[in-house]
């Protein structure tokens, strides 16, 4: 999809008019007085977490920015594959692919040994491992993603809208802990200086690197400088540099590094140029960089190249800096046994790092999509309270590996001859793709908790690693022989998924395993889909039961099968067909070969409603199924 060429322009590229692009968007009038969720920033981590709130009508949500309105041309711009995996949960994927640039290979570049002042090609890799996902890695402005976003917010059952112009003045947490106080300042120029007073049961600040919540509950960004100073340019240009459709790291002789990344539309690239050496405490705004400093270094850099810029749609200078707070909501420590959170920070309000190895907003919105549906779940009475401790202990320590990864590679990537060293272009190539899984975003894995089981039973299912997220595979559905993928059932829908993968044996026989499980959750009193499903609500609107065979979909019949696997649902109590898969054999795809399965035993697989795989257990483990969920659910009423 080729756009941009007579000039950048933001907003839809599927729109011939320019002028109509961009719609206008935000709520007008005051913001609600009492809300369950406050969320202070419009960014993707807050625009995140709107979208997974706004699928319950229940849940009153208020988004509030202190920009006059939406984003039209972002800074952030990576997408990693496991984004690509989320994303798919709110239905966008799709969109995302259509629009962005893929990033297939990356390419890597050193000073020509017979002429060091220039530089040649020295390696080219595949960007993404085969099998690691079903999805690419692409790349696409962030204000379209927002836009995204806001799709799904305002076509969702709560019509969620953003509050622009209102900037937070304080927050106050009442004496008896069950309630936060916000007071905002109205900034658009008809209500200039207005104060504004909301009550949320929770806030969560989403609201940047200078988070006024982050302040506000005392917490602080803690680490160092690298004292590296970078600048950035999106740009349409004419060049006659070979790799410039290709992701691309250059590094040369004696004038630092660039990053080439190409853009969505074809023409647009952004480029990051390593510009000087800060002394230390020195800020980058002391050196008065220009975009002009910007253009002449990528230009001795891309030599024997020519550089042509035409347009800068965006372009700033930044330090890089690795900070990360301590915890990432308001209980200290020392009280962390006796007080419940009340006020959350996610994304760039508890860390921050370089932007060169695509993670800032992917990690940013990771953040928030853990802790949505934990919050749904305790605002709807589904989970106690407990749950929403795990936020920070996950999220806190995944933080802290990014900021490690990040302060290596940056400074892996920056230029070794002004520290007296000498360039190693080979060790950076083995460095990127030695750590592919992480820049994909697939590396993550929480430790054993509340969420998280050990792994007694992971022998069952080598591939659905407990603590990673659930990696999808293809599948055929038994119900219609549609081929897809199995992952792609998962929903941004607050709701935990339980894949029973069978044994080899007739599924319908009566004294078989799968059969014994639907019987203990449809019957059995200390069942969890028993014990937790409100009386009125769909049979798998809090646990959703899916079983996948060994058989090919020809050989089973499918009005044999457990009545819990063909439930009747919705107010006529039509059948849902949509409940059994089989290995995709004709292409070749048996997913109990690929996720390594223990065909004889079978397995369950629990896996959370943000994609992670929280326990493996055997098939007739019933007593420890029920445990898990009974540890951190409540009751229906």
């Amino acid at each position: 999809m080729q756009f941009h060429l007579n000039g950048f322009e933001p907003g839809d590229p599927r729109i011939a008019d320019p002028a109509a692009r961009v719609g206008p968007s935000g709520e007008s009038g005051p913001v609600p007085q009492e809300v369950d969720v406050l969320i202070v920033g419009c960014g993707p981590a807050g625009l995140n977490l709107a979208a997974q709130l706004s699928a319950f009508a229940d849940i009153k949500t208020c988004i509030v920015e202190q920009k006059p309105g939406r984003l039209l041309l972002g800074q952030a711009d990576g997408i990693a594959c496991r984004t690509m995996e989320m994303f798919h949960a709110y239905n966008f994927a799709d969109r995302v692919m259509e629009e962005a640039c893929w990033i297939s290979e990356t390419t890597f570049w050193k000073p020509d040994p017979a002429k060091l002042e220039t530089i040649v090609r020295s390696g080219r890799v595949q960007d993404v491992e085969d099998g690691l996902s079903e999805f690419p890695h692409v790349v696409l402005n962030q204000a379209r993603v927002h836009d995204f976003f806001l799709d799904v917010m305002r076509r969702s059952p709560a019509k969620l809208e953003p509050y622009y112009a209102r900037r937070m003045l304080d927050l106050s947490i009442e004496p008896a802990g069950d309630a936060v106080t916000v007071r905002l300042e109205r900034l658009d120029p008809s209500h200039e200086g207005q104060i504004e007073t909301v009550k949320a049961r929770y806030v969560v600040g989403c609201d940047g690197a200078r988070s006024a919540v982050r302040k506000a509950i005392g917490q602080e960004l803690r680490g160092d400088s690298a004292n590296h100073a970078w600048g950035v340019m999106d740009v349409l240009a004419v060049t006659d540099f070979p790799d410039i459709r290709f992701k691309s790291l250059i590094q040369s002789a004696a004038d630092g590094s660039v990053l080439v990344i190409p853009r969505e539309g074809g023409y647009l690239v952004r480029i990051y140029v390593e510009l000087t050496s800060l002394e230390v405490g020195e800020r980058v705004a002391n050196r008065g960089s220009t975009v002009d400093d910007v253009i002449a270094k990528a230009r001795r850099v891309l030599k024997p190249y020519t550089l042509e810029v035409k347009e800068i749609p965006w372009w700033s200078v930044y330090e890089i800096g690795q900070r990360l707070a301590d915890s990432f909501d308001d209980v200290p420590e020392v009280e962390a046994g006796t007080r419940l959170p009340r006020v959350f920070i996610a994304g760039d309000a508890c860390h921050t790092h370089s932007p060169k190895a695509g993670q800032g907003m992917n990690v940013s919105m990771q953040d928030t999509f853990n802790l949505g549906w934990k919050l749904a779940a305790v605002l709807r009475k589904r989970a106690t309270p407990h749950l929403l401790r795990t936020y920070s202990a996950e999220r806190q320590t995944v933080a802290k590996e990014l900021i490690d990864f990040d302060r290596e590679w940056a400074a892996l990537f920056a230029s070794a001859a002004r520290h007296g060293g000498a360039l190693d272009p080979a060790k950076t190539q083995d460095y990127f793709v030695r750590h592919g899984r992480y820049t994909a975003g697939t590396a993550t894995r929480y430790r054993p908790s509340l969420l998280t089981g050990e792994a007694n039973h992971q022998h069952l299912a080598q591939g659905f690693v407990i603590g990673m997220r659930f990696p999808s595979a293809p599948v055929i559905r038994l119900g219609d022989a549609k081929p897809l993928h199995l992952g792609h059932v998962i929903k941004a829908d607050g709701r935990f998924r339980l894949f029973a993968f069978d044994r080899a044996e007739d599924p319908a026989a009566a004294n078989s395993a799968l059969r014994a499980l639907c019987e203990f959750l449809s019957e059995a009193p200390e069942s969890p889909i028993r014990k937790y499903t409100p009386k009125d609500a769909d049979i798998d609107s809090v646990i959703d039961v899916r079983a996948v065979f060994q058989q090919a979909h020809r050989d089973l019949a499918l009005e044999a099968m457990p009545s819990l696997l063909l439930p009747r649902k919705g107010k006529y109590g039509l059948r849902d067909y949509e409940k059994m898969f089989c290995p995709d054999l004709k292409s070749g795809h048996d997913i109990f070969t690929m996720r390594g399965i223990d065909r004889a035993a079978g397995c369950l697989v629990i896996v959370r409603p943000d994609q992670y795989v929280a326990q493996v257990l055997p098939l007739d483990a019933h007593e420890q199924l029920a445990a898990f969920f009974d540890r951190f659910m409540m009751p229906a009423g």
